[in-house]
């Protein structure tokens, strides 16, 4: 049986001790806030919002959700980031994805300013993880590492295979894990013979999207495996790894739910953090 990667006791840990920091820079006379903007009424989506309201009190964040209806124009919404933008209240804004059709969320996000990016999304943050630079980085690949470096996984010399290549997760992953001197390999939809680059792997993070891809005799034994696939059939959530099968053969496994999506949003918190402890360095 394998480790559990648990979501739910690494985001609690993080949490703590993002709010010792909250507090010590409310000390100093700094409220780190954060704007949620949520366009439209996507149910996965509304809950992804109220989760990040929850750990927002839960750490002393202020916190603002902006609903807009699913009409809202694309004028619209730029005019409502660029508002944010210069609000003195504010550090860190999210604009929660997807946006509804007719949309363009790159033109949204690029609204953002860089040091306002709490999601890491803006194409001066993504440049910075690319060249190693200093900068605000994509939560969900974030903790995909701490949660790795709390459960005492080795990266040093690994070699890591990350299922998927989104701008999310997939790339953001492959260069976190790179940056902790693993070895890496993408696989992607055109892969052929998948197996036989996952059974090569000692750290696996799969995020295709693809319900049940990876089974148990596509992991090498003692792997430790990322399940970041979050997929709604018959209104209940599952990964992208099928846990039955992969947990027999994992040295390490996470769970979905209660896995990697908690600590998207406890790296949430400690991004909006960051901005804020640069708010206030600045000031000073």
């Amino acid at each position: 049986m394998a480790q559990l990667l648990d979501g739910r006791v690494y985001s609690e840990e993080a949490l703590q001790e993002i709010k010792v920091q909250v507090q010590e820079l409310k000390n100093q006379g700094v409220t780190p806030g954060l704007a949620v903007i949520l366009v439209g009424e996507d149910p996965a989506s509304q809950t992804y919002v109220r989760n990040k309201g929850k750990a927002c009190e839960k750490t002393g964040i202020y916190s603002r959700t902006i609903i807009l209806p699913a009409q809202t124009t694309q004028a619209e919404l730029e005019k409502l980031i660029r508002e944010l933008n210069d609000d003195k209240q504010i550090d860190g804004i999210l604009v929660q994805l997807p946006l509804p059709d007719g949309l363009d969320e790159a033109r949204a996000l690029a609204c953002i300013r860089p040091e306002k990016d709490a999601d890491g999304f803006h194409a001066v943050n993504a440049g910075n993880l690319m060249l190693g630079q200093p900068g605000t980085l994509p939560c969900t690949p974030k903790g995909v590492i701490r949660m790795l470096k709390l459960a005492g996984v080795e990266m040093d010399g690994k070699h890591a295979v990350v299922v998927g290549r989104s701008n999310i997760v997939g790339k953001p992953a492959a260069l976190l894990l790179l940056r902790e001197n693993a070895t890496v390999t993408i696989a992607h939809s055109h892969t052929k013979d998948l197996g036989d680059i996952t059974r090569q792997a000692d750290i696996l993070v799969v995020a295709a999207g693809k319900p049940g891809l990876i089974t148990g005799d596509m992991v090498k034994p003692g792997a430790a495996v990322v399940d970041v696939g979050i997929n709604r059939i018959n209104g209940r959530l599952s990964g992208d790894v099928d846990f039955t099968s992969v947990d027999p053969v994992a040295g390490w496994l996470s769970p979905v739910p209660g896995g990697v999506g908690l600590m998207t949003v406890a790296m949430l918190m400690d991004n909006v953090v960051a901005l804020a402890r640069a708010r206030a360095e600045k000031k000073a």
